[in-house]
């Protein structure tokens, strides 16, 4: 893309790594969340299995189709929640929604998001939004009932 500043290059690098080598793609035998999650205006759809042990995300497997942004946003998602307890995926969450809202997040949570901050662009085309959202929010939705259980 011509025009581009060299840290847009860098996330829009990072965005097409994941799309084009999603992480994480294996089936979770025995998965303890096992969930759906779709955008039906885009055609966006994925499976996501999480086996959660000790309070954490021992493993984490998620297939699924759609736009660039969508499969990106869901590798990048599962690169980042494996090994991380609970609360830490919920803060996670939490900080990717700010981040694309267009608010201020942390140096702290910044580190945590990692290569995650190049979704940060996506906050410019606010019907992207949905897109980057479905997996993380879809995860989030699963934890939460599956802690609840």
């Amino acid at each position: 893309m011509s025009g581009l500043g060299e840290m847009d290059e860098l996330y829009e690098a990072i965005i097409l790594d994941h799309y084009r080598s999603p992480r994480n793609t294996a089936p979770v035998e025995g998965a303890d969340v096992d969930l759906e999650v779709n955008n039906p205006f885009c055609g966006d759809e994925f499976h996501i299995q999480l086996k959660v042990e000790d309070d954490a995300v021992s493993e984490v497997g998620i297939t699924g189709r759609g736009c660039a942004i969508s499969q990106a946003s869901a590798s990048l998602l599962a690169e980042l929640v494996k090994g991380k307890s609970t609360d830490q995926v919920h803060d996670a969450v939490d900080s990717i929604r700010r981040l694309l809202k267009g608010e201020e997040i942390t140096d702290e949570e910044a580190d945590v998001l990692g290569d995650i901050e190049a979704l940060g662009g996506v906050r410019k085309f606010p019907v992207r939004v949905k897109c980057a959202l479905l997996s993380w929010v879809g995860l989030d939705d699963a934890l939460t009932e599956h802690l609840s259980k």
